[in-house]
């Protein structure tokens, strides 16, 4: 990773390269693609008094990487329910995911940030920004291939990532001992037919409803509310450890 007071012109030149060499792109606007690797550690104050770093690019990202394997998924698995879609996705663009891919292009090294932050979020939170970036700069389109060829089916064979056995329910039981919380399933049927029930269940931490899961069985649905509630809470924790 580059620390504050690295020559500039030497950073703007190896990030220009990455982009040619690795992601197969002549940036439109350079500016951007910095501000994608920069964390907040090292954040510049532009003149209305806001800090620029690459948090807005990585909400922005997010979205935009969310959208491409949503999309991705849909139309290669017409016959999968909408909460086996979802797992998938979330086994795509996983933190754990993101910060292996960001490690395995190198991105990491180019993210400028302060030697002194803990930051272990950093290389996951960069790629997240420059699909946001390259969104800003080519469109959705040119975003869709890169992400798609260029970078997830250079590195994975995507069959392989989305039918991987992740066992969201043990995650989020593990989560909550270490941080001395109960969890809980609670189940019920909200669609009873002839040959089948459909079931929702609600996860709850410490009393308060975190996520659900609506499947025709109880592990599966269980396996959708745990899912979701890792989302919401992992990011989370990951950063105040």
């Amino acid at each position: 990773m580059f620390s504050i007071g690295k020559k500039q012109d030497s950073h703007e030149k190896e990030i220009s390269r990455f982009l040619r060499n690795v992601v197969g792109i002549r940036p439109g606007n350079l500016e951007i693609y910095l501000t994608a690797l920069t964390h907040r550690s090292a954040s510049n104050n532009v003149m209305d008094g806001h800090a620029l770093n690459n948090e807005r690019l990585e909400y922005l990202g997010d979205a935009v990487l969310d959208a491409i394997m949503a999309e991705f998924l849909f139309k290669k698995y017409p016959l999968k329910y909408e909460g086996e879609l979802t797992e998938m996705r979330s086994k795509l663009v996983s933190r754990e995911r993101l910060g292996q891919l960001s490690r395995k292009m190198h991105l990491n090294e180019l993210i400028t940030i302060n030697p002194h932050a803990h930051a272990k979020s950093a290389g996951g939170d960069a790629f997240e920004a420059l699909v946001g970036a390259i969104f800003l700069d080519k469109g959705y389109e040119k975003t869709k291939q890169i992400v798609l060829k260029k970078i997830f089916e250079s590195n994975y064979n995507l069959d392989e990532v989305v039918m991987e056995d992740v066992n969201f329910k043990s995650k989020i039981i593990n989560w909550a001992q270490h941080q001395h919380k109960k969890v809980v399933f609670e189940h019920e049927v909200v669609e009873h037919r002839r040959d089948s029930r459909l079931y929702r269940v609600k996860l709850s931490i410490d009393g308060e409803v975190y996520a659900d899961g609506l499947e025709y069985t109880i592990k599966k649905a269980e396996q959708i509310a745990a899912q979701r509630a890792c989302e919401k809470i992992m990011p989370k924790s990951e950063e105040n450890e």
